[in-house]
């Protein structure tokens, strides 16, 4: 074990304390981090919640650049070791914002010292490692703890409300799914080769960064699962030089002339059949030039469709099959009134939020169900059910493109 370091420092809060304290600790400080730490620090001032969240500690390995993270984001102390901040009396609950490959080790360890845990999706680099996580989280129910999988883009308030109009039938049956992920940071051959790269700490490429995202939305919106797939996978660039220095996952400098094998793949395509019989098609790539974070998707029912586009997340795009079709259309609804999900503690109509938001909603959620001892969405048998969907399309891509259904 490293030695602990710790350091007093702000809080991130403010104002008097009224409701009890939740010590949050996070391991990783990075893109996730980051966004994980604005969630954090910005829930309890937003949201009337019976529990105040406090930035107790954040950890990383490296020494400096964790105590700058602290520094920066508000959290109250820097650990080198995230054992030593698993221990900390001061953290009740231990988000994981680290790469796949260590994300079964931390939660466990967590859910076992009695600790609630948020985890970063996807929830872990193999079927095998998702189910010990599961089955950890299923035992620590028992205790009163939680568990929850980090799938924000459910926190999008036009998704939600998407979710809830298919739940009341406005849609009837449903036909068809679609999503696509689209980025372009790989376009470049000359990307380094960070960790997310490379199968033994990110699991898979495009699939689990992206596919997982897509999945998720599609079996939440759809209210069913997935029971088989028929999947394609690609890397199109197979080397990239190495990295100089320590990468974030996102960015990173190349040494210019060593290079290293690209591992995961750069884009996956696969079809689907939900639980009802309806139809579902996924891309994800990280090679789509001119696509820096394109997540779009459409479902079509017997009585309407719905549309929705995340470089315009305030708006959802509704059609109601059942109007006269002189006058039938898509129509935009922009998602900002105080009786849509979550925006009651925002702005006023019309007054736009961003990426940024779904994560203080995370943590709203699951300050909530810490609060109620009710089980959170997702959980981590939800992540065990998208994991072994990932799986399935591996599987399926494989044996090219072979029907390859998705076990229970």
């Amino acid at each position: 074990m490293e030695q602990r370091e710790s350091e007093a420092g702000p809080t991130g809060q403010a104002g008097e304390a009224t409701a009890p304290s939740l010590g949050i600790g996070m391991v990783g400080y990075a893109f996730m981090g980051a966004a994980h730490s604005q969630g954090w620090r910005t829930a309890g001032r937003v949201f009337d919640l019976p529990l105040r969240p406090v930035l107790a500690a954040v950890a990383g390995r490296d020494r400096t650049a964790v105590r700058a993270a602290a520094a920066k984001h508000g959290w109250a102390a820097a650990e080198t070791d995230w054992r030593a901040l698993v221990a900390r009396d001061d953290v009740q609950l231990v988000d994981v914002c680290t790469p796949g490959d260590s994300h079964a080790e931390i939660a466990i360890a967590a859910l076992e010292a009695g600790k609630h845990v948020l985890c970063e999706k996807p929830l872990a680099n193999s079927v095998a490692e998702a189910v010990a996580m599961a089955a950890a989280a299923e035992a620590a129910a028992a205790r009163g703890q939680v568990a929850m999988v980090g799938f924000n883009y459910r926190r999008v308030p036009a998704i939600a409300y998407a979710r809830g109009l298919v739940a009341e039938g406005r849609l009837g049956a449903l036909r068809h799914v679609r999503v696509t992920y689209l980025q372009d940071w790989l376009v470049d051959p000359g990307f380094p080769l960070t960790w997310r790269l490379e199968r033994e700490h990110a699991g898979s490429g495009a699939l689990g960064d992206l596919g997982a995202h897509a999945v998720d939305l599609a079996q939440y919106l759809a209210g069913e699962l997935l029971v088989g797939v028929s999947a394609l996978t690609e890397t199109f660039v197979r080397e990239r030089p190495l990295l100089a220095g320590v990468s974030a996952g996102l960015s990173g400098a190349a040494t210019g002339g060593t290079y290293g094998a690209v591992t995961v793949d750069d884009a996956a395509l696969f079809t689907g059949r939900l639980a009802s019989g309806a139809l579902a098609s996924f891309e994800a790539t990280r090679m789509a030039a001119g696509r820096k974070n394109a997540l779009r998707l459409e479902i079509n029912g017997e009585k309407g469709s719905l549309a929705f586009d995340l470089e315009r997340l305030n708006e959802l795009s509704f059609h109601d099959h059942t109007e006269p079709a002189a006058s039938a259309g898509f129509r935009r609804i922009l998602v900002t009134e105080p009786d849509h999900p979550y925006l009651e503690g925002w702005w006023p109509p019309g007054h736009a939020l961003g990426y940024e938001h779904t994560f203080a909603h995370q943590a709203r959620d699951l300050v909530l169900a810490v609060a109620s001892g009710t089980a959170p969405a997702p959980t981590f048998a939800d992540g065990l059910q998208v994991q072994r969907v990932l799986a399935a399309v591996e599987e399926s891509a494989e044996k090219n493109a072979v029907y390859t259904p998705v076990p229970f």
